[in-house]
């Protein structure tokens, strides 16, 4: 068994390498502006998550569904911009926005007309919203929702938890060969989905300590495993009872519904941060909640300042605007249905090859080590989905997982198809079902080519 598993891994590899190499001679431009970029980035890069293996491809124009790349090749794109990219490309009703704020100039350094419309529009939606304040990112919306939590309860614990990502400076990953960057905050770090495990955390620390509960309704750049509403509810009582703050972080999850994936769940947060998709997919991030703890930013009578310079710049403020308005409830509902469709047709190409299991025996939780989660003692299938909607991510387990997602990444493209290396996809509503169709039949062909390394 041991010498055909050897044998398995090595035919892998080489099937790897054999697809990096075709990979770096058809994208010999984006190759040399990777080498480039490498004297004056580390590694080429300035920003983590896109660093693809051997190089990034370097795209040259978006346009509709589609990114075209400096070799001339043309992608579908199934990331979205890592969600933010919901509208697609070159939309015409975004485009129209920042045309008309190029044409009424910006960096007025003063209030305009589209900051309260933007915050209306938001406050409208997302009923855990009384009032709101504008940032730039989701890591700056993260960020100052936990300094109001602890400004607000004046304790100093905040809650997160594994596999959580709210921000560059904000993660509940366990540790590794890489460093935290994360702030120093007294951070206590639960297993996401765990009732028992995180109830007692929480009663184990001293009376009045804790501050904060921050969590995604379903984890985002952690692999797409929704929380249990049961989890959330439970959340919501241990909050209440120790006086602490429930932060909703939906920088990723509130375009799963009109109204946010929360607000599904029955479980109001007190507050809750919003990112780049409710700013038009420009730079925009934000935190807002109950009137009483946003209260504390009135300048007229409240305690905290908060500055920033372009909180409310007019690319943001009519993109934002022009973006939510186009974004009715027909149209959440519609992108989200074809993502349901798009991960029902995947499950049902694994099931024609006999590599499906029902969907109660999935991990609900992510699997740390490839084989086995506390939640999950059996081997979950070494390829299976997870997500709701619009949000999902193509999973491999196994000792073979890191090759396997690597080969299937280069498959994908090679079928025309632009997604995240680590499986995460995004749709945006441009995406129609004839792309969709060709995804699953992209799939299909992966998973008959490699079907006896998918089994255990």
């Amino acid at each position: 068994m041991g010498s055909l598993s050897t044998s398995n891994s090595t035919t892998l590899q080489a099937a790897l390498e054999d697809a990096h190499t075709t990979y770096k001679n058809n994208n010999s431009l984006s190759w040399k502006l990777h080498q480039e970029a490498t004297q004056y980035l580390p590694g080429g890069n300035t920003r983590t998550v896109l660093h693809a293996t051997p190089f990034p491809l370097a795209i040259s124009s978006g346009s509709g569904p589609t990114l075209t790349t400096l070799d001339g090749h043309t992608y579908v794109d199934f990331l979205g911009e890592y969600t933010a990219g919901i509208y697609g490309h070159n939309h015409p009703v975004i485009k129209a926005a920042l045309q008309d704020a190029l044409e009424k100039g910006w960096n007025y350094g003063a209030h305009n007309p589209l900051e309260p419309e933007l915050a209306r529009i938001v406050t409208e939606r997302f009923p855990a919203l009384e009032l709101v304040r504008f940032v730039n990112s989701g890591t700056e919306a993260n960020m100052m929702a936990l300094a109001t939590a602890l400004a607000y309860t004046g304790k100093k614990k905040v809650l997160v938890f594994e596999k959580g990502y709210h921000g560059s400076t904000i993660s509940g990953r366990t540790p590794s060969t890489k460093k935290s960057i994360n702030l120093p905050h007294d951070f206590l770090v639960a297993t996401y989905n765990d009732l028992e495990g995180t109830q007692a955390l929480i009663e184990s620390l001293p009376k009045d300590s804790l501050a904060a509960i921050l969590i995604e309704p379903m984890l985002g750049s952690g692999g797409c495993y929704p929380a249990s509403h049961d989890f959330l509810a439970l959340l919501r009582r241990l909050a209440s009872d120790n006086n602490a703050l429930l932060i909703f972080d939906e920088v990723m999850t509130s375009r799963l519904t009109y109204h946010g994936l929360g607000a599904t769940t029955g479980v109001t947060p007190d507050l809750m941060t919003l990112g780049k998709w409710v700013g038009g997919g420009m730079s925009f991030g934000l935190f807002g909640g109950r009137r009483d703890i946003m209260q504390m930013y009135d300048p007229r009578d409240g305690s905290l300042e908060h500055p920033g310079t372009f909180n409310n710049n007019i690319f943001t403020m009519s993109a934002g605007v022009a973006g939510c308005n186009l974004l009715t409830a027909d149209k959440i509902n519609t992108l989200n249905s074809l993502g349901d469709v798009l991960r029902s047709k995947v499950e049902d190409v694994f099931a024609a090859r006999g590599l499906s299991t029902d969907t109660e025996s999935l991990p609900t939780r992510p699997v740390t080590d490839g084989m086995h989660s506390p939640s999950h003692p059996q081997r979950p299938p070494k390829m299976f989905t997870r997500g709701v909607g619009s949000l999902i991510v193509i999973h491999f387990a196994g000792p073979d997982r890191d090759v396997l997602q690597g080969l299937f990444y280069h498959h994908m493209l090679q079928n025309g198809i632009f997604m995240a290396q680590r499986g995460f996809i995004a749709l945006n509503i441009l995406i129609t079902e004839e792309h969709i169709n060709a995804f699953v039949q992209a799939v299909d062909a992966f998973v008959g080519k490699w079907d006896a390394s998918l089994r255990w």
